[in-house]
C-alpha cells in the first residue's frame, strides 16, 4: 500500500485505517508513504509506531495506491490499483490518461465515479468503495474537549455549537460560511461556531482573517454583533478526534464539492444535527430525513487561490450551496427549530463503518486477483 499515514489530513486518516483493518483480516501489507501529499504532519506524540514496523517488504500481487492519479508510482509485474476521488464534475484530462496505464480505479461514491466518466473514462475499469468509520470512537456518550471562547467562557455551556473541520483552501468555501453566520446571528444568541482549521499550507490561517475582516466590511457587519466564532489550529491524535465532534451540537459545510468529507461522517456518527450541500459525496449517504440539505447549482470552478490545486479543476465545475438557505438552517439551528426525524447515527453504523469499507474493498482486490490469475494473500481471512 503507497499513501499518507503519517499526517494530521483526512486522507491520512483513510489510509490508516484501511490498514489497521486489512492487517486484522490477514493480509500482510508493505506501506510505504506518499510525502508529497502536503498534509501538515502529526506530532510525534500523536502518531502510532506501529505503522512504521510495516516497512519491510512482501511477496504483494498488488500494489493499493491512496493518492491522486498523477502520484501513482505504478510497479512493474504487479497488478496497480488507485484508490481515489474528485470534488468538481470532471477530472483533469491527464487524470484519465495516467488511470487508463493502471489496473482498477476504486472511488468512494457514484458522484466521483461521475466525474471519470465525464473524461470518457470507461465505468468498467471503475469501483465503488465507501470509506467508513468508528461508530465505537465516535459516538454521542463521548467526553467533549474542553473548549473556551475568547471570553474564558466554557464552550459546553453555549446552547447551540456549530462545528466545522476544514483545510482552508478555496473548496471548502469557508469564507461563504462565516459570511452567512454573520448574516445569520446576532450579538446575544445563546450559540458559537467553532471552526477548526488546518495548519497546511503555511500561513493560510493569516490570509483568511484577512479575508474575514474585507467580508465584514463588505456586509456591514462586524463579528462583534454576531453570535461568537471559535477558530483553532490545534492537531489532534485518531484517538482525540472524537472529543472534538463530541463538543458540538451540530456539523455544517459550505463546501463547492467533496470527494467524501470525514468530518461530516465523524460528525453524523457522534449524533450531531447536520447541515449539508445538496451536491456530491453528500447525497450519497444524507438526505432530509436525517440533515438539512442545502440547494446548491452548478459554477465554474474558480479555484485561484488554491496554488498547485488550481490546475486540476481547470475546466471542471463545481457547486454554490445557496447562502440564503444556508442562514435559514443556521437560524433554524439556533432557536432550536431544526429537529430532524433522527439524527444520521443509525445510518451510518448499518452501512458506513470501518468493517464494511473494508470488506468491500477485499472483495474487489480478490475479484481482480481471480480476473488476473494471481494468487490472493495467503491467510487472509
Amino acid at each position: 500500500m503507497r499513501g499518507p499515514y503519517q499526517g494530521a489530513g483526512g486522507h491520512d486518516h483513510h489510509v490508516r485505517e484501511f490498514v489497521r483493518h486489512l492487517v486484522g483480516r490477514g493480509i500482510r501489507i508493505e506501506l510505504v508513504d506518499v510525502p508529497e501529499w502536503g498534509s501538515a504532519a502529526l506530532p510525534s506524540e500523536s502518531r502510532d509506531p506501529w505503522f512504521d514496523t510495516l516497512a519491510a517488504p512482501v511477496d504483494a500481487q498488488a500494489v493499493l495506491h491512496f493518492c491522486m492519479p498523477h502520484q501513482v508510482r505504478p510497479v512493474r509485474g504487479r497488478l496497480n490499483v488507485n484508490y481515489t476521488m474528485f470534488e468538481a464534475d470532471r477530472i483533469p484530462e491527464r487524470w484519465a490518461r495516467l488511470n487508463r496505464s493502471h489496473d482498477l480505479v476504486i472511488v468512494p461514491t457514484f458522484s466521483s465515479r461521475d466525474a471519470w466518466r465525464a473524461r470518457g473514462f470507461p465505468e468498467s475499469r471503475i469501483r465503488l468503495c465507501p470509506l467508513g468509520v468508528d461508530v465505537d470512537l465516535f459516538h454521542p456518550d463521548v467526553e467533549p474537549l474542553t473548549l473556551s471562547d475568547r471570553q474564558g467562557r466554557p464552550v459546553r455551556e453555549y446552547r447551540t455549537r456549530v462545528l466545522n473541520v476544514s483545510e482552508i483552501t478555496p473548496r471548502k468555501n469557508l469564507l461563504a460560511l462565516l459570511r452567512v453566520w454573520l448574516r445569520a446571528t446576532r450579538r446575544g444568541d445563546d450559540a458559537i461556531l467553532i471552526v477548526k482549521v488546518g495548519r497546511f499550507p503555511p500561513g493560510a490561517t493569516v490570509h483568511l482573517m484577512r479575508d474575514l475582516d474585507a467580508t465584514e466590511r463588505a456586509i456591514g457587519k462586524s463579528r462583534r454583533e454576531a453570535a461568537p466564532m471559535l477558530f483553532t489550529e490545534q492537531i489532534l491524535a485518531d484517538r482525540d478526534m472524537p472529543r472534538l465532534f463530541a463538543a458540538a451540537t451540530h456539523y455544517w459545510s459550505m463546501s463547492h464539492g467533496e470527494g467524501w468529507d470525514q468530518p461530516m461522517i465523524e460528525a453524523g456518527a457522534t449524533g450531531l444535527r447536520l447541515i449539508a450541500p445538496m451536491h456530491s459525496a453528500y447525497t450519497a449517504y444524507l438526505d432530509g430525513s436525517i440533515a438539512r440539505m442545502i440547494p446548491a447549482r452548478l459554477v465554474s470552478v474558480d479555484a485561484s487561490g488554491d496554488g498547485d490545486m488550481r490546475p486540476l479543476f481547470a475546466g471542471a465545475r463545481w457547486w454554490n450551496p445557496d447562502e440564503t438557505a444556508a442562514a435559514d438552517a443556521v437560524r433554524d439551528a439556533v432557536d432550536g427549530r431544526d429537529r430532524t426525524a433522527s439524527t444520521a447515527r443509525a445510518r451510518i453504523a448499518a452501512n458506513l463503518t470501518w468493517t464494511h469499507a473494508t470488506a468491500k474493498l477485499f472483495a474487489i482486490l480478490e475479484k481482480l486477483h481471480r480476473q488476473h490469475d494471481r494468487p490472493f494473500p495467503a491467510g487472509a481471512a
